[in-house]
């Protein structure tokens, strides 16, 4: 029940995004390079112009009552709607805050370490995990301190900050896996092979316009194995996944591009690599218990009434949510909850709610009751029901699925309804007993709501996406559940559930049951129009598509991001003494950095480090010794493929590194848009030192002219380049450092020397 205890956030970045959001405001910058670096601290887009979504990220949905309190506050004090969202993802999504105030939004999470960090654009998502980790009496281990450890690892990792597309990742206790390895890019199960513990690798699964379900990459692993399995992973989908296509560049098109014995081979060499590369960083040490007999809660996301824990005396007491959403009030109130029965523990879950974990067992009629009086209480029958922004807020959604959510029920047989406001299915429809997601289709010449279904799905061990069924216009898509729910009720054993009971059908029996519904003669169009909470006909908004892909600087960024990957491998197999692959590490390095800088100069990508190293020389004549450089890397590295060095590769290690903050630099010239520090942030700061600055004295000048010169002086330098200036030292040089930060320069160094302070300054764009 391990809730993250390190900083998750990091007060420079905080900065950095205030700094540049102030200088969009400014028209300092354009709107790629600022959409770049708001979708990487988790802050999206709405249909409505001047207010944007933060996503807050919640390892495996848990928090503490603190948090609470913050995010409440978050709410309250920047939100225009007063409501927090839980999401299918565990995570907790504000909207309506305007973007002049997003910094001080998440600033206000930072205090109780909470980030958005990464909760949107091309990186690893929040992780998922099973909410009754810890807790559970069926389960192997708490996943929780391994899931926390992932998260520290791949958070701001120069592999995962630039990645084709999102990555979603999964943990589960035990083979009843409540946190659906199936339908996720990597999904971890924890299991044991002839009493041994460790875990099982699931990869390639995903949801969408094309679902699939995962594919088991280790049918068992060692705990000790699992980091660099998961990395292997990722490092597939950055290495081969399609970055031109962002509707074919998930990892489960890598499985059909492959084949699952190819992406399984290709698998396996990633590991070989990752294994080297993460020897000396483990995860914590798991502890494996006995599980009780069973097979765990028959429960898909979470119990729907209170459970024992394994702990006795202790219960889980789940908390209903309608459609995932939660008031300030009652947010404040469940954290005064928590401290007056000394409950530590509660978790989103992905169905929307939230658990209690470790109610006394003499607590749980006084929990009720101060539940009741903020309005909440525990799941019923038939309310089972999740549903997505849609187009409420969504810049993606089609139809207004948080105005159906609630009109919808599982019945008597607490069915599982999930809706989606677009074939995206961030709802996981897919999963449902009852999915759907909505679309728009042209009959008799109109544009008509309606929603494709799913019957039959469920992303647990032993389940299956679900079978496809027709679409039926918005309007009857009620009277379309009641006669599914119907002829289930009619039709099945007495001992079949609705799973299997629709298993058992094809696409083709639910189109065959469901034709009267589905089919709209054309003196039946008026009936149809409009979508429900719309009294206007019915039409899909042209917004310009969602936000997750990012901004055209991403090839460039992706590369760097590469090359710092290859670099951390290059010098881990260098330790390991593994020549080859350090030096095959190394080359990449120059590929990556080169094939940059030929992309901004609007040339194709050579993978030769001599060839790339003669066409910048006269494709980028001012940068022609970065040129230079790059071939005479490539001549010693094949030297030293054929003797190896140690000295020879320790001189080459270090001027790849000078040259790649050389190139780094260059980049950023020609396009003063692109924000390249990530990637070169790791160097070390010797290797950064070698860097050549002018020295200009501005010590005989005082306030405030010594800040007036420095600022001249800038703009004769080009972005990215490093100056040192001269001050007096004390308050002046204080001064002067405040006032170049305040610009958005970046302070590198600062230096003592004599009476005089060094200050060493990137310009900024």
């Amino acid at each position: 029940m391990a809730v993250i205890t390190k900083p998750l956030t990091n007060d420079e970045e905080l900065v950095r995004y205030e700094e540049t959001l102030q200088a969009f405001l400014d028209d300092r910058i354009d709107h790629d390079r600022f959409q770049s670096m708001r979708l990487q601290q988790g802050i999206y887009g709405q249909r409505q112009e001047g207010v944007n979504m933060v996503r807050i990220k919640v390892p495996a949905g848990q928090f503490n009552a603190e948090q609470a309190e913050h995010i409440a506050d978050v709410v309250d004090e920047f939100s225009q709607r007063g409501i927090a969202h839980i999401t299918t993802r565990q995570a907790i999504q504000v909207h309506y805050i305007p973007l002049e105030k997003t910094p001080d939004a998440i600033r206000l999470l930072a205090k109780a370490n909470m980030t958005s960090r990464e909760a949107c654009n091309n990186t690893v998502r929040n992780i998922t995990g099973c909410p009754l980790a810890g807790v559970c009496p069926h389960e192997h281990t708490d996943i929780s301190p391994i899931l926390n450890n992932v998260v520290q690892h791949f958070l701001r990792y120069p592999l995962t900050q630039h990645l084709p597309r999102k990555f979603k990742m999964s943990f589960s206790g035990c083979e009843s896996d409540c946190s659906q390895a199936m339908i996720h890019d990597v999904g971890i199960v924890a299991t044991r092979k002839e009493g041994v513990p460790g875990f099982k690798v699931l990869a390639g699964g995903g949801l969408g316009h094309k679902p699939r379900h995962a594919i088991t990459v280790e049918e068992f692993i060692p705990e000790k194995q699992l980091l660099a399995s998961m990395e292997a992973i990722i490092s597939l989908h950055n290495r081969y996944s399609n970055r031109r296509m962002r509707a074919k560049s998930r990892i489960k098109f890598l499985v059909d591009k492959f084949g699952k014995d190819g992406f399984i081979e290709k698998y396996k060499e990633e590991l070989a690599r990752t294994t080297t590369a993460l020897a000396d960083k483990t995860l914590p040490a798991a502890e494996w218990i006995e599980p009780k007999s069973g097979n765990g809660y028959n429960n898909p996301g979470a119990p729907r009434a209170v459970l024992a824990q394994k702990q006795d005396g202790l219960n889980i007491f789940p908390i209903a949510l309608p459609i995932g959403d939660i008031t300030v009030a009652q947010l404040r109130g469940l954290a005064a909850l928590m401290r007056a029965h000394s409950i530590v523990d509660v978790r989103t879950t992905q169905d929307q709610n939230l658990v209690l974990v470790g109610v006394p067992d003499e607590k749980i009629a006084a929990v009720r009751a101060d539940l009741a009086a903020l309005s909440l209480k525990q799941p019923e029958t038939g309310n089972d029901v999740v549903a997505c922004p849609g187009t409420s807020t969504c810049r993606l959604g089609i139809t207004s699925s948080t105005i159906l959510g609630p009109k919808l029920s599982g019945g008597d047989d607490d069915l599982r309804i999930r809706v989606s406001g677009c074939h995206n299915g961030c709802a996981q429809p897919e999963t449902g007993d009852i999915g759907i997601y909505g679309e728009g289709k042209r009959k008799h010449g109109k544009l008509i709501p309606h929603y494709q279904m799913y019957l039959g799905g469920d992303g647990r061990n032993g389940g299956a996406i679900a079978i496809k069924g027709p679409t039926v216009p918005s309007a009857r898509i009620e009277s379309a559940i009641e006669k599914v729910k119907a002829t289930y009720q009619s039709d099945h054993r007495s001992d079949e559930s609705f799973f299997n009971w629709a298993q058992g059908k094809d696409t083709a029996y639910f189109k065959e049951l469901l034709n009267d519904i589905a089919t709209i003669e054309e003196h039946e169009m008026s009936d149809v129009m409009n979508d429900h909470g719309d009294e206007s006909d019915f039409k899909v908004l042209q917004l310009g598509g969602g936000e997750c892909s990012g901004a055209a600087q991403e090839t460039v960024a992706a590369n760097f991001s590469e090359a710092a990957t290859e670099r951390t491998y290059r010098n881990a197999f260098l330790l390991q003494r593994k020549y080859d692959d350090a030096l095959e590490c190394a080359a990449e390095v120059g590929r990556r950095v080169g094939q940059s800088l030929l992309f901004l100069a609007g040339e194709k990508p050579l993978d030769d480090l001599l060839e790339i190293g003669a066409l910048l020389q006269t494709a980028l004549p001012a940068q022609a010794t970065l040129g230079q450089q790059v071939a005479e890397f490539g001549e010693l590295i094949a030297e030293l493929q054929n003797e190896f060095d140690d000295a020879s590769f320790a001189e080459l290690t270090q001027a790849m590194d000078h040259w790649t903050i050389e190139a780094a630099n260059a980049c950023q010239t020609i396009d003063q848009q692109l924000d390249l520090s990530a990637s070169v942030a790791a160097i070390p700061a010797a290797t950064a030192e070698k860097m050549t600055a002018e020295v200009i004295d501005l010590s005989t000048f005082g306030c405030p002219l010594h800040y007036i010169k420095a600022r001249n002086e800038l703009r004769k330098f080009s972005t990215g380049e490093v100056i040192d200036f001269l001050f007096t030292s004390g308050e002046p040089s204080e001064q002067v450092s405040s006032s170049l930060a305040s610009e958005g320069h970046e302070i590198l160094e600062t230096e003592a020397q004599d009476g005089k302070t060094r200050i060493r300054v990137k310009k900024a764009g």
